[in-house]
């Protein structure tokens, strides 16, 4: 039996993460931490400490919608989305900023980019615009050659040749025919009707490569599609050979804006995956091979029957995953798959998977993880997408609290230095991909750590190692260890009875010691929380890398210790001793 002369000695050390889950929390892990992490860099995960601060690098005015960093050669541009306007910031990281207005009228919303053989995409929901360096201006699209290889008349030469060569691109009206000119023939039929007015576009040619144009070399019947040539094209040089080629447009409702109106994308097999259009809830479309300016009519797929809106598409383990809001009656996640069609060339049909929980903000694949936010937390499927799908669960620590936040189903996300970063207005939830655990119910879950900012962010970006943020107001930060920011830090260990949940327990004054990460930090305190109640103890500096504290509490269940400060501070382990003494009374 315990008696008042057993001591006994707990060490809190190895530390993960916080636990907000219940009061029934492990050793290692925290009920009660903010603004803490372990910066993997420094301390290779074995002690945790006070996140660096935020840094104002400028100012742009408008809230910010995006921050992106093209490389053009040996030079880096960085353009920011503010309000309705795209910037290149001339003077960055300087302050106040220097600015060139490349193009205004996006949309206020945030946006996303690319890049493609070193030109700059952007998509903003409303626009789809490109940038070289020099010049920003919408997408100037790829005009196909919807047909070829045809008679003057529009019959086939041949019936073994493909006269479909290229499907109409969605992003523009214009249309390529090709003919074989047999000498003779002035009316060229091209392959539809109803062509757009001569306000709209004037027709071109081009005739053995030289170029003609509309009313000087001959005239168009929009209405029947038909061109008449003044002079007769003369016949090509070799036998076949489609050597007119004549542009016109006919503008297809709608088209242009199934994608415009995007606002997710992805890159995937060479390819820009398009969804999130509003009008199209349950479509996806994608760009042709290696030509993000080339969406072919055909190339878009529904997943469901149900008008349920897509939320995510993510790319993991070579296949395209979509998620969509929930909906009861049927499934959430869909797959496609690259696959080899015979007519068609490559596809990516759609397959249902098992699993019908659906997404109520955005999801990422995260170091080969693909996650989601559901209305339960985080998700993570696994399992082969071939037979058997899992969900397995991710923020059980966290989730008591991520679950209460306001704006739960607006989360951003980013991954920086090997975490996950889910932004809720001025509060950040990481999850640690380097420290996973098997709950009781066999899933991998992450654990976590949790941030509270100065103020409501409401971009995140990380750019090679650096993390961005900025706000409605316009600010754009940088977080940097040598930031002034004063950063409100805790860490508390859990609820300790020390192994006698039936006995009252006294400390020993004399038995606390913490190892510490000397940060120059003179304003380290030290309290304990004794059955809830907050007991402030003393002030202390790390110079030495260590502190030797005197807690005296006494006839207490339950014990924590509490180490805070307005100024950084790394904690390797604590300890603390106390006596075992006489039943618990009612």
């Amino acid at each position: 039996m315990a008696s008042i002369k057993d001591i006994i000695t707990r060490t809190y050390q190895n530390f993960k993460g916080v636990d907000f889950s219940n009061s029934n929390v492990s050793s290692n892990r925290s009920p009660n931490s903010v603004n803490m992490w372990k910066n993997y860099t420094d301390s290779n995960g074995t002690c945790i400490e006070t996140r660096p601060g935020m840094r104002l690098l400028g100012n742009f005015s408008n809230q910010v919608f995006g921050l992106f960093f093209y490389k053009v050669l040996n030079t880096t541009i960085v353009l920011v989305h503010a309000g309705t306007k795209l910037y290149k910031w001339n003077n960055y990281p300087n302050s106040p900023v220097n600015t060139t207005e490349l193009y205004t009228g996006l949309n206020p919303s945030y946006s996303q980019s690319f890049i493609f053989n070193n030109i700059f995409f952007l998509k903003d929901g409303l626009n789809y615009i490109e940038y070289d360096g020099t010049t920003a201006k919408e997408v100037e699209p790829t005009i196909p050659i919807t047909s070829i290889g045809k008679k003057p008349t529009g019959e086939i030469i041949n019936d073994d040749y493909d006269t479909v060569y290229q499907p109409v691109n969605v992003l523009t009206s214009k249309r390529k025919n090709g003919f074989v000119a047999d000498g003779t023939s002035t009316q060229y039929h091209l392959d539809t009707t109803g062509l757009d007015s001569a306000s709209t576009f004037i027709c071109t040619a081009t005739v053995n490569g030289v170029s003609k144009v509309e009313t000087v070399d001959f005239s168009v019947d929009r209405t029947n599609g038909v061109v008449t040539f003044f002079n007769a094209p003369s016949a090509p040089t070799e036998d076949g050979e489609s050597n007119v080629f004549i542009t016109f447009s006919k503008t297809d409702h709608n088209y242009k804006t199934r994608i415009t109106h995007c606002n997710l994308l992805c890159e995937f097999d060479n390819r820009i995956f398009f969804s999130g259009n509003q009008n199209y809830p349950n479509a996806i479309f994608h760009s042709e091979l290696n030509d993000p300016r080339y969406i072919k009519d055909t190339a878009y797929y529904e997943d469901g029957l149900d008008l349920a809106p897509i939320r995510a598409i993510i790319p993991g383990n070579n296949v395209l995953w979509v998620i969509k809001e929930i909906n009861q009656n049927t499934t959430g996640i869909y797959y496609h798959t690259p696959t080899i069609d015979s007519q068609e060339g490559k596809i990516y049909p759609g397959v249902s998977g098992n699993i019908n929980i659906g997404c109520v903000s955005t999801g990422i694949n995260f170091n080969d993880d693909v996650v989601f936010f559901s209305k339960n937390g985080l998700e993570g499927i696994s399992g082969n997408i071939y037979s058997e799908q899992l969900l397995s669960h991710r923020s059980s620590l966290v989730d008591s609290k991520l679950l209460n936040e306001n704006s739960y189903n607006n989360i951003k996300l980013c991954e920086y230095k090997g975490y996950l970063l889910c932004l809720i207005n001025s509060h950040v939830y990481l999850a640690d991909s380097r420290q996973r655990f098997q709950n009781g119910t066999t899933e991998i879950e992450y654990e976590w750590f949790y941030w509270e900012l100065a103020n409501n962010i409401t971009y995140i970006k990380e750019y090679q190692g650096d993390l961005f943020l900025a706000n409605a107001s316009g600010d754009i930060y940088k977080f940097d260890s040598n930031s002034t920011e004063t950063i409100p830090s805790i860490w508390t260990t859990s609820k300790d009875d020390f192994g006698y949940e039936a006995y009252i327990k006294t400390t020993n004054k004399r038995g606390g010691v913490a190892t510490l990460k000397p940060m120059s930090n003179d304003a380290l305190k030290v309290s304990t929380i004794v059955d809830g109640e907050i007991r402030e103890k003393n002030t202390y500096d790390d110079t030495k890398g260590y502190i030797a504290y005197r807690i005296k509490d006494k006839k207490f269940k339950e014990i924590q210790l509490k180490f805070s400060s307005n100024k950084p501070f790394g904690l390797f382990s604590c300890t603390l001793q106390g006596f075992v003494a006489g039943y618990i009374k009612r």
